[in-house]
This record gives C-alpha cells, structure tokens and sequence, in this order.
C-alpha cells in the first residue's frame, strides 16, 4: 500500500472501469433539466412573454418551478458518489489520504471552473449587457473573489442575483465548502459512529438553515451552506449504509425505491402550492425531496437497474450535468436573443425550451469530451500517480453491486 491506496488490481483502461447506475444518471439528468428549464422560463418572465396563459398550473408549475429541487437532488446524488469513491479508494474513511483528495476534486472541478471565471471575466470587461455585473451587486471584484474562494452564495444574499452565468455557481460554494472539510472529518471521525453523528447534525440543522437561521432573507434561505448541506451529508450516510454490505431482499427494494420516486413525486409535482403547507413552511420539503433521492440511490445500486430507452436522453443530460450546469446560460442567452430579435412569438416558446436542452446538452458534451475530461486526466497524471490510479475503481466483473457510477 502506498499514502493509504488500497491493494487492488487495477484496470488497464481507467474510463471503461466505472459500472455506471443509470438510477443516478437519470436523477442527475431530471435534476439538470428542471434547471434548465427555470432558467429559461425567468427569462422568459423578464421579457414579458405570457407562455403560461392556458397551462395547467400544476404542468407549469412542474415543468419550470423545480430548479431549487433540482439542486438538492444534485447534492444528494454528489454526496453518495464522494463517499463511495472515498471507501473504495481507501477502504476506510479514516484513511483518506488529504492531498490525493484534494487532488481529485480540484482535477474535476476548477479546470472547468476557472475557464468559466476567465471568459466571464473578459465577457464584463467587454461590457456585454448580460454579463456586467453592476456596482450595486457588489461589483466584479468582489464577484470574482466569492467565486474563488467558496463564497458567492454569501455575497447573493448581501448583495443580490447576480447574471445569470455567475449566479448558478452559488451551488458549488455550498458543494466545495463541504468537500474542503470533507476528508478532514474523515481522518479525525471517520473511524467511529462521531462521523455519522456529525452527518446526522448536518440533515437536522437543514430545515432551521431554511427557516429560521435566514432570517428572512429569501436568498440565504435557498443558499446558505446549512440549507444545501443536509442533503450532501443524506448523500454520504446512504453511501455507508450501502457500504455496510447489507443486502436487501427484492420486495424491500422494490418498496424503498418505490417510496422514493413517491416521495420524489410529490414535491416535485407540487411546487405551485408547496409553500402554504406546513411542511415546506418549516423547511423540510427539500429534506423530503433529499430523502427521496437517497431511497432511489439505494435500490438503484443494489438492483443495477437498467433504464428504458425512453428515458435516454435524460441519462444523456445527467452524465454530463457538471458541464451543462457551469456553460448552459451562454446558450439560454443567446437563443433569448434571437427570440426577442424575433419579436417573442409564442409559437417560437417551445421552441426557445427545446433549443437550450438540445443545445446545451451538446455544448455540455463538447465541452466535457474536448476540455474538462482530458484536463482531469492531464492533472491526475502530473500531480498523482496517473489517471488509471488516481479515483480509479477496480475493474467491472469485480464491481460489487453495491458500486457506484461514474467520476464526480
């Protein structure tokens, strides 16, 4: 063993070693497109394009008001893979060797980034309208230094939404502000049942980071680091469960996963008269919606379950969802452009939605296949021991099924 690393044989071909889990592929997926679709509906508000005289508000509502969903459904899915990365790696979280972690997440996450923060950068200081960020948002610099250092969510709820671009990244401040202190809580409580009651803290102290800690601030109420992290650490305690070994029988499985795609369901279908019932009052719908998401991880990993071809091109849209979420407001724009250029006809509205699936999802596979995949690899190799090593799995035929899907 070396730093930790476990004795496993190791596959010749590192990219064909993850058994993907089309369950979490397809939460992914579902999660990017309510996204995407609320995206291009606020803009569609902005404009003053009345789309939605004659929707059912219940449709509407389901189709357009569920990006904040989406996003939790994302920390969930992104705390199980971490911490089933982290056990297979180093067989025991208290193990986690600091540098190879940090490593991993900086080779997946800041090439894209930083990249991103670079053209909006030169995108501001061009003067294009959509991606000024004026004074009385608290400026470029101040922007550009949340960014950076995990705190944009923060500054939003000071100084208000930034543009679109640089609004979505409030996310991955909630997300990288957990996995900073991720693998430290591991090394010092990763061996004991302290792990799992600071996880357990996290998933109580959500509904009150939404209530009550907000104060009132609609934007910290969304945002703040509490309110995201209960469902990344629901994430990380259905990886342990799973990784405990135990396996439920079929009827059990089929109930869990059942109940969560319910669970699931009923927010998710609900978002027009979710906040006058009590339960989303008191900030526990985005647990239900947490919940869920976890139940359907579990009885994905332990069936394999495979997913009709139906359902593809939200399979497409979730194994590239980092991709999509970080560029797919260039694409909203620009199809904004033209639609307003065209003088907002209605008949070019579902047209304006499909185009930004459609086209976001091939600059999102573009951009992951030509610049952020290789990146990952080029980084693992010069700082690790290389990319088949580095955040590899075992080979597939010795995959439990207990295994997760794809790199994070």
């Amino acid at each position: 063993m070396h730093n930790g690393r476990m004795n496993s044989a190791l596959p010749a071909n590192p990219a064909r070693s993850w058994t993907r889990l089309d369950g979490v592929d397809l939460l992914r997926g579902m999660a990017i497109f309510f996204v995407l679709m609320n995206h291009v509906n606020v803009r569609l508000m902005i404009a003053k394009v009345p789309y939605t005289a004659g929707l059912p508000r219940e449709l509407a509502g389901f189709l357009i008001w569920n990006a904040q969903y989406g996003v939790h459904i994302f920390f969930a899915v992104s705390g199980f893979l971490i911490t089933s990365t982290a056990l297979r790696r180093w067989s025991s979280l208290s193990r986690v060797s600091l540098r190879d972690f940090y490593i991993l997440r900086f080779a997946r996450i800041a090439p894209l980034l930083l990249s991103l923060l670079a053209v909006l950068s030169i995108l501001h200081a061009a003067n294009l309208h959509d991606f000024v960020i004026p004074a009385d948002r608290g400026g470029f610099g101040r922007a550009l230094f949340a960014a950076l250092t995990l705190r944009l969510n923060l500054s939003e709820a000071h100084w208000g939404y930034l543009p679109g671009n640089w609004d979505v990244l409030w996310s991955l401040s909630v997300e990288e502000m957990f996995y900073l202190f991720f693998p430290l809580a591991c090394r010092l409580l990763g061996r004991g049942k302290f792990f799992v009651a600071l996880l357990l803290g996290f998933v109580a102290l959500g509904p009150f980071a939404r209530t009550v800690f907000s104060h009132g601030n609609e934007l910290w109420q969304d945002r703040s680091y509490l309110g995201g992290m209960d469902a990344i650490a629901m994430g990380c305690l259905t990886a342990l469960l799973i990784a405990r070994g135990r396996r439920f029988s079929r009827r059990v499985l089929l109930a869990i996963g059942s109940a969560g795609v319910a669970s699931l369901a009923f927010v998710l279908c609900h978002p027009i008269w979710m906040p006058s019932m009590e339960y989303a009052r008191n900030g526990l719908d985005m647990t239900i919606v947490a919940l869920g998401t976890c139940m359907v991880i579990v009885a994905a990993a332990q069936t394999h379950w495979r997913s009709p071809r139906l359902f593809a091109p939200f399979l497409l849209l979730g194994r590239r969802s980092y991709e999509i979420y970080l560029t797919h407001m260039f694409v909203v724009f620009a199809l904004l452009h033209i639609f307003l250029a065209a003088g907002k006809p209605m008949i070019g509205v579902p047209l304006f939605f499909l185009g930004v699936i459609v086209l976001a999802a091939l600059l999102g596979e573009l951009v992951a296949r030509f610049y952020s995949e290789p990146m990952n690899r080029r980084l693992r190799k010069r700082w690790g021991d290389g990319p088949e090593k580095l955040g590899s799995v075992v080979d597939a035929k010795d995959v439990l099924p207990a295994e997760v899907s794809a790199p994070v």
